[in-house]
């Protein structure tokens, strides 16, 4: 069974777990700022800006896939474990080192206010071997937006990658939702996205439920190809990563950037 879920399903669950939210924090994923609203400590290494460096990677078409990818071939023993990138930076380096220690490769898609406030973490993303794409400037409900709105949403964040890296980033996944509006997929390609990356395995790590509770609901649906949806700023998602990581070797199956899984 596939859940890819949407804003409403996320917002029933969020309140079923009894978990505690405010302001733009009504879905799933965590908003720009680290937990508490906690700016980072000027020692971070993550508040400084990285030095400059051969550009990242650019977005490419790929002319066998379709315009929104919800998971990769299923004939190759690979998956993409996808994370959105906000939240405490100790959360998120503690992700991507586990994720090193293995020997595999994520994609983090970063929130552009959280790059204002952690911009090392940019930097720190690609030098790990992983990649990095654009998740919106201020994570709100892009498809709900007016055109002009989600268009500065999109660009937004572009331009802090481009900023930081030398490129706008290598996918585009929209906010507060698993695929893009019509409307939206047109902007994300007019900012130069050719292609809009979904999911087709939701962790529901947003929920807290518990280190092994993630494990189980990724595995229920997990195939080769698949892109699994997760999250930087939870500390069940920690909790679970080694077992996650543990459970695809069991199958067979390696962690690897979205574009190897789909190139």
């Amino acid at each position: 069974m596939v859940r890819v879920t949407t804003t409403d399903r996320r917002a029933v669950l969020r309140a079923g777990a009894g978990i505690a939210a405010s302001g733009v924090l009504t879905t799933g994923c965590a908003t720009g700022t680290a937990p508490g609203g906690a700016a980072a400590h000027p020692a971070d290494p993550s508040s400084r800006a990285p030095a400059s460096r051969t550009p990242a990677p650019a977005p490419e078409l790929l002319l066998r896939h379709p315009a929104q990818i919800p998971h990769g071939p299923r004939d190759r023993p690979m998956v993409a474990l996808t994370f959105h990138g906000d939240g405490d930076p100790a959360t998120a380096n503690a992700l991507l080192s586990a994720a090193e220690k293995h020997g595999s490769r994520v994609t983090v898609f970063a929130v552009g206010t959280w790059l204002d406030a952690h911009p090392g973490l940019a930097r720190r993303i690609l030098d790990g071997g992983h990649e990095l794409g654009n998740h919106t400037l201020r994570h709100l409900d892009i498809n709900a937006m007016p055109e002009a709105d989600a268009d500065a949403e999109i660009r937004g964040c572009a331009e802090r990658l481009k900023a930081l890296t030398g490129s706008i980033g290598t996918w585009f996944r929209p906010s507060r939702a698993a695929r893009a509006s019509p409307l939206v997929e047109r902007l994300a390609r007019r900012a130069g996205y050719p292609h809009v990356l979904s999911y087709d395995v939701d962790s529901l790590d947003f929920t807290s439920p518990g280190g092994p509770a993630v494990v189980r609901n990724v595995m229920a649906d997990l195939r080769a190809g698949s892109i699994v949806s997760l999250h930087f700023g939870y500390a069940d998602t920690v909790a679970a990563l080694p077992g996650l990581l543990h459970e695809l070797d069991r199958r067979g199956l390696r962690a690897v950037t979205t574009t190897e899984l789909l190139t």
